[in-house]
């Protein structure tokens, strides 16, 4: 293993950005059945991953969490939008250029048990990277292997064993020592710990912060366990149907979320005494299909504070705070009613322009819109 990477003197400035991407799925139909719509998994998305942070990616099931984390890794085409690393779109890329970036962008799967072929050692399921990207001997590529091995908590002689003789924490290990293999600048963990029993997701996120701080690592973290995210992020990047519509440090989006998703998504995470409990509404009725979103905000079916501009007008991704964006028109009427204290940020001119329409083409205020 190479030795540890400082960390970079541009920190914050991103080392992969994606703008403007979406990802539509067809869907396959019968000879004589009607085509249907496609499925819109990643709408119109814009994100950046900075230098040496740990950047998550959180929202329900379906949200388009996994399929952004496969876009910004190259790993799924893009229906439209471009993926940049250190200045290089990575769509404009030759094969052979291509593959020189792939051993510097990696991922660890969600399922352990799916993600390691069954007949292989370990020696070359983990040896494997070092082969494709590298000239070390064989005997070179051992010594590497054990070394990685040990780097992830396991044993040198657990190399002449198969993936079935492991268990779930330990077969994660021996993917977290694969992707390390090649040594890579930024890791994708696809919800690394979810298959996990509770009392393992702790070793392997404590295993993963510590390497993030021994290799100079960029973590991009997609999960739906909010605990999870709270302990290794720096910033968060909340989705729903394929759109984000928050973004924040981590400790601001914990303490105040401003988005009516995210806050029925802090309510919905169990606390160990019923009074703890933050009276924010819990989410009501099902995601709608993502081959057919609802116009206007894709929340507003299920927003307890939704109006009719909610159904009308997608509202803007507006920066609203240092380092913190939010997709809702009325998030600050919201977060002025569930803290007096709060100081809101002046309303944007674009949102003013847009507000204004809505009141003068309305026959109530604002107020009394349903």
């Amino acid at each position: 293993m190479n030795a540890p990477q400082a960390k970079p003197a541009n920190a914050a400035k991103p080392i992969l950005e994606g703008i403007a991407l979406r990802k539509h799925f067809a869907v396959e139909t019968g000879l004589f059945q009607p085509k249907k719509p496609p499925v819109q998994a990643v709408n119109d998305v814009s994100l950046a991953v900075r230098h040496g942070e740990t950047l998550a990616l959180v929202g329900e099931s379906g949200s388009g969490k996994s399929t952004l984390g496969r876009l910004l890794l190259n790993l799924l085409p893009a229906t439209s939008g471009d993926v940049i690393y250190e200045g290089r779109n990575l769509g404009n890329l030759a094969p052979d250029k291509l593959r020189q970036v792939r051993r510097e962008l990696q991922i660890i799967f969600q399922d352990p048990f799916a993600s390691l072929n069954p007949r292989m050692s370990v020696e070359a399921i983990v040896g494997e990277p070092i082969w494709l990207h590298s000239s070390a001997s064989r005997s070179e590529r051992q010594d590497r292997v054990a070394q990685l091995l040990r780097t992830v908590g396991l044993a040198p002689e657990h190399g002449r064993r198969h993936p079935h003789e492991f268990s779930g924490g330990q077969r994660q290990r021996i993917g977290i020592a694969r992707a390390l293999a090649s040594d890579p600048r930024l890791i994708l963990g696809d919800e690394p710990v979810s298959a996990l029993d509770v009392s393992v997701q702790a070793q392997v996120v404590n295993l993963l912060e510590d390497l993030k701080q021994q290799y100079g690592l960029t973590l991009l973290i997609v999960a739906h366990g909010l605990a999870v995210i709270r302990h290794m992020s720096d910033r968060v990047a909340v989705m729903y149907l394929g759109e984000i519509v928050e973004l924040a440090p981590v400790n601001a989006l914990f303490e105040t979320p401003f988005h009516p998703y995210t806050q029925a998504l802090m309510a919905a995470v169990p606390v160990s005494h019923p009074d703890q409990r933050q009276p924010r509404p819990l989410l009501a009725g099902d995601m709608p299909s993502p081959s057919r979103p609802p116009a206007g905000c894709r929340f507003h079916t299920r927003c307890p504070h939704a109006k009719a501009l909610c159904r009308e007008h997608k509202p803007l991704f507006e920066s609203v705070a240092p380092e913190r964006q939010v997709a809702c028109h009325f998030w600050r009427e919201i977060a002025n009613a569930g803290s007096g204290a709060l100081i809101i940020p002046t309303p944007s001119a674009a949102y003013r322009q847009r507000l204004d329409l809505f009141k003068r083409h309305q026959a109530l205020p604002l107020e009394s819109q349903p």
